[in-house]
């Protein structure tokens, strides 16, 4: 048995999560009574197995218990970006087609955008709102029992965004009882990076994106203690890991540069001793930026590459990275690898195609044409003579200049090298002559830098790195890039600034 009323059992007073910035906790006798609380009310207000609970939360002490709560009453449970406007909110629960909402009191403005929706349950946590009932009231109302029967919910995420409209990422109901838990999950986290109940994580990205809720899912589940972050500081994270002493870490390739931003001294003076996985995922990491972070926390960085469809995935350690810079890794156990051109012909080493993953009784996807259990979350890369995969880019972003295929990711890996930089995207725009040129928009280390000049410097920087035909023609600075807290470029939408302009 495996979930917090174990836990709340074995070692009642245990820290299951703390944030960083307060202090606070909730030890995992609260935990399991809290989501016993709350799951006795949902039960009440009418929901029952395979309805859908929905919770626009940010990294709040209280969003594991609202979860767990989900997962012992066998519902399906749908985290929405905070990040949203109200009507992008509103689209991801209507199309969910939820029955009970639970949103955090600081993100009045969106809540106030779902509050006249026909739902059965809507509560605020932290505070009340208008069309809401307060979540600690509403939930104290109920007793911290288990219900009679305790099925086991699921995930039900919604992409990024990243490349359109969110889509539905929806996981079936296992039938198993919340007791079994994702025993799969457990045990591949277990081996992959030594997850135990000493484990202390650090989890600075947002709990309602797909990876930290799946790994922190996983780390309570065991018995670990989850520490969040309400939003990433660099300075502040450093401090976080000298004070509390995590022993793994949940980090995305942005929070690396803007740590590797930080002044020397305070570089010099962090205290990053106890760390033993830091973990990256969720977007390509430039092969400068993570030597830096090895030469700086020693051999404790892992690289994963997954999607939120969970249909395969890849992991390579430190020793086998400086071994082959640039690479994601080989294929998790019960995963193959596949690289496919246009037509569906596999490649042999060496050569780019689409990625395909062939797990058994993987989630429909993008079914390779002669494959049905081959899927692909559209990127492109190849494989080398040992199986360890490199990405190129997504398909999508692919620019074709005069006939030539342009990686964006190769240029926006030399850019982030510049010390001016602080973050970058290059994606190709229309051009007369060739079909596409290569655009690069940049956002300053120093804001206030003259643009002219540092955008003809950076032109110059990537002309003695790369081939002419890959050099940006032209490089834009804006104040900050459209990325999520989690690290996820919303290139789309900057792009489609470019295409829609007259």
């Amino acid at each position: 048995m495996t979930y917090p009323s174990t836990h709340a059992r074995t070692f009642p007073d245990k820290a299951a999560v703390v944030m960083a910035g307060s202090g606070e906790s909730l030890t995992y006798r609260e935990l399991d009574e809290g989501s016993m609380r709350l799951a006795q009310l949902l039960h009440a207000d009418g929901l029952r197995t395979g309805d859908h609970l929905a919770v626009v939360l940010g990294n709040h002490l209280r969003f594991l218990e609202v979860y767990w709560a989900a997962m012992r009453s066998g519902l399906h449970f749908t985290p929405v970006n905070a990040y949203l406007t109200g009507g992008e909110a509103r689209y991801v629960v209507e199309d969910c087609e939820a029955s009970a909402l639970v949103v955090d009191s600081r993100l009045a403005e969106t809540a106030a955008a779902l509050a006249d929706l026909p739902l059965r349950t809507r509560l605020s946590v932290g505070g009340t709102l208008p069309g809401y009932d307060d979540y600690a009231a509403a939930a104290a109302a109920h007793p911290a029992e288990p219900l009679a029967d305790e099925p086991l919910g699921s995930h039900l995420l919604y992409s990024s965004g990243s490349t359109g409209r969110p889509k539905a990422i929806a996981r079936p109901l296992s039938g198993k009882h919340v007791a079994e838990g994702n025993e799969a999950l457990r045990v591949w986290i277990n081996d992959a990076y030594d997850v135990t109940p000493d484990t202390v994580c650090f989890s600075p990205a947002p709990l309602y994106h797909s990876a930290p809720l799946s790994f922190c899912a996983a780390i309570s589940s065991i018995g670990g203690t989850i520490v969040l972050m309400e939003k990433f500081e660099p300075a502040a994270a450093l401090e976080a890991v000298a004070g509390l002493r995590p022993t793994h870490a949940l980090m995305v390739p942005t929070m690396f540069i803007r740590l590797l931003r930080l002044d020397d001294t305070t570089r010099a003076a962090a205290d990053v001793g106890s760390l033993r996985y830091v973990i990256h995922g969720a977007s390509p990491c430039p092969a400068s930026i993570k030597r830096a972070m090895i030469e700086w926390w020693g051999p404790v960085i892992h690289e994963y590459y997954a999607g939120s469809e969970d249909n395969g995935s890849t992991l390579i350690d430190s020793h086998e990275w400086l071994e082959r810079p640039g690479s994601v890794g080989t294929a998790s156990p019960g995963c193959t690898i596949h690289i496919c051109d246009v037509a569906g012909r596999e490649q042999p080493a060496g050569i780019d195609g689409v990625i395909y993953f062939e797990t058994a009784g993987a989630p429909n996807g993008t079914p390779h044409p002669d494959h049905s259990t081959w899927t692909t979350l559209g990127d492109v890369g190849h494989l080398d003579d040992d199986g360890y995969l490199f990405l190129t880019d997504r398909t999508d972003y692919m620019i074709i200049s005069g006939g030539v295929n342009i990686s964006p990711q190769e240029i926006e890996d030399v850019l982030i090298e510049h010390p001016a930089v602080l973050d970058v995207a290059v994606f190709g725009i229309p051009d007369e002559e060739f079909g596409q040129q290569v655009k690069a928009v940049v956002q300053l280390a120093e804001p206030t830098a003259d643009h002219d000049l540092v955008t003809t410097e950076l032109r110059g920087f990537v002309r003695g790195r790369l081939a002419r035909h890959k050099v940006p023609r032209s490089i834009d600075v804006i104040d900050e890039m459209p990325r999520s807290p989690a690290g996820k470029l919303y290139k789309r939408q900057l792009r489609d600034r470019y295409l829609s302009a007259p």
